[in-house]
């Protein structure tokens, strides 16, 4: 078993089940149904979404329970056990909103459904903190590439679990995908599960396995983007979405043949003593546990929440993430309303968001490549990469605002690439700053941020522009969410301000965190 059990294969394991758990990127598919089924006008149905949203990111209790599994020396539990805690939460939450919606239990009480919602949303937290926290420990020295291709897995997942949904069922009712949640990703998920594992670990092939892992993950995203595409244009018989799916299931097998070429290797530079194994207890090269001279800022060495609250660096992260990643949410989670307004057909709604888990994807992995790259060739700073990457953001509301043909299409493509961005970065600066020991805690501590900035976006904001324009809860035309999105792009420029601000603060440490990567 010894054998099986390597740090590719935990790898390979976080891939599928980071592949089958982001299912709140496609709350757009099933959210008309809801508000139909339950009655409820646009600021309601905002309200309910929102509860996806705080459980989403709501992870104290998994970054807690992450730090207990894995911090016994008997070798008891695991990050396997936090997994566990958050498919229980998963099934339950999904399993009751499909059965409010078809009727079998009587239609809930805004309050219950609310519950309902932020089950289902506060499984992510946990399956996310076993996987990013795992893959940033077993990977220390490209932490960054190995968080993004981990957030990169789960943007993609809102397109994959799309994909199931047109195989098993076609267009079909939106119910039906609901409980396809309910089921499917419960299995995939309890099978992989127990082989996620941390290996305190570091060898000289490290990047090269992991530039795989990387091109395995956007071969899948290329391919996705050209199924979408055709089926937007041409349209696919059922055949050929079933086809189409079990094609995307042998892509995401192939991480697996990484997992067997690595231990290839490993096994012959360990006869060969070529390519030494290293232990390391620096899992991510975290600061040294002295104030770093100058501006830096930083303080200390392994962080606990307490002491990163005491930091501006921290309310710096969170006001940064309150602006882009409140604005991201306020954006998804309205996308079918807004392609409603603008006439768009079933087809071109669930391919806009297909394709938003696409671009969602390239921000995350793409963020976490090539930060690490500038980092290591250039000591760029990663902060800066945040600032640009909310600029960037602020544009593509900007876009959508202008109710242009394909604006919607286009301004998809610049919020969800820079929206990803955010997961990939905020964690590695994260776990940078207050060291890695605590960073599930203090990484879904800031990551709160974005639902505060969701209701406040999305119910205060979009909600009450929309139902102040909207007749009988409908409304058609531009100008429903022109107001919304303007106010959105200056949140998203402010939140690229206050990112340029923690990039000064901590331009000195980055320089001296790589020069000590480099004695490494």
């Amino acid at each position: 078993m010894e054998r099986v059990n390597t740090k590719w294969v935990a790898a390979a394991a976080s891939i599928w089940i980071q592949s089958f758990s982001g299912a709140t990127y496609t709350f757009a598919i099933y959210s008309s149904i809801l508000k139909s089924s339950q009655s409820y006008d646009q600021s309601t149905l905002d309200f309910v979404s929102v509860f996806k949203d705080i459980g989403g990111t709501l992870g104290i209790f998994s970054g807690a329970l992450y730090t207990a599994m894995t911090s016994k020396p008997d070798g008891r539990g695991g990050p396997w056990v936090v997994v566990f805690v958050g498919l229980v939460q998963w099934f339950l939450g999904f399993f009751f909103m499909w059965a409010s919606v078809v009727g079998l239990i009587a239609p809930p009480p805004v309050a219950v459904m609310c519950l309902f919602v932020f089950l289902a949303g506060h499984s992510l937290p946990f399956f996310n903190t076993a996987n990013v926290v795992t893959a940033a420990r077993n990977f220390s020295h490209y932490g960054g590439t190995a968080v993004g291709i981990m957030q990169g897995f789960l943007g993609l997942s809102g397109a994959i679990l799309i994909q199931l949904y047109h195989a098993i069922s076609g267009e079909g009712n939106p119910a039906t995908f609901i409980l396809l949640l309910a089921i499917v990703p419960t299995l995939v998920i309890f099978m992989t599960m127990p082989f996620v594992r941390v290996y305190e670990t570091v060898t000289t092939s490290d990047k090269k396995h992991l530039d795989g892992l990387s091109v395995i993950s956007l071969i899948i995203a290329a391919y996705l983007m050209f199924i979408i595409t055709v089926q937007n244009i041409l349209g696919l018989s059922r055949s050929m979405q079933i086809f189409s799916f079990v094609l995307v299931l042998f892509l995401l097998a192939s991480p697996l043949l990484v997992a067997v070429r690595a231990l290839r290797e490993e096994k012959q530079t360990l006869s060969s003593l070529d390519c030494p194994v290293l232990d390391t207890s620096a899992l991510l090269i975290s600061p040294s546990p002295n104030v770093f001279p100058g501006l830096d800022h930083v303080v200390t060495e392994d962080s606990n929440i307490l002491e990163a609250m005491s930091t501006m660096n921290f309310w710096l992260l969170f006001l940064a993430m309150l602006c882009g990643m409140g604005s991201g949410f306020a954006t998804v989670n309205n996308m079918r309303q807004i392609g409603e307004s603008l006439r768009y057909s079933t087809v071109q709604l669930n391919s806009l968001v297909s394709l938003w888990s696409i671009w969602n994807f390239l921000g995350r992995f793409g963020a976490g490549y090539i930060s690490d790259t500038f980092l290591h060739k250039h000591s760029w700073p990663r902060p800066v990469f945040m600032a640009i990457t909310l600029g960037i953001m602020s544009i593509g509301h900007i876009v959508v605002a202008s109710g242009l043909r394909n604006s919607l299409y286009v301004g998809s493509v610049l919020i969800g690439m820079a929206y990803g961005s955010q997961w990939s970065l905020m964690p590695t600066i994260t776990s940078e700053i207050f060291g890695i020991r605590h960073m599930g805690t203090i990484y879904f501590t800031i990551s709160i941020a974005g639902p505060i900035g969701s209701y406040l976006l999305s119910v205060k904001v979009i909600g009450y522009f929309y139902d102040k324009v909207a007749y009988d809860n409908s409304c058609f035309g531009s100008q429903c969410f022109r107001t919304s999105f303007l106010i959105m792009a200056s949140v998203a420029l402010f939140g690229s301000l206050v990112a340029s601000v923690l990039f000064f603060r901590t331009n000195k440490f980055y320089k001296r965190l790589v020069a000590k990567r480099n004695l490494k």
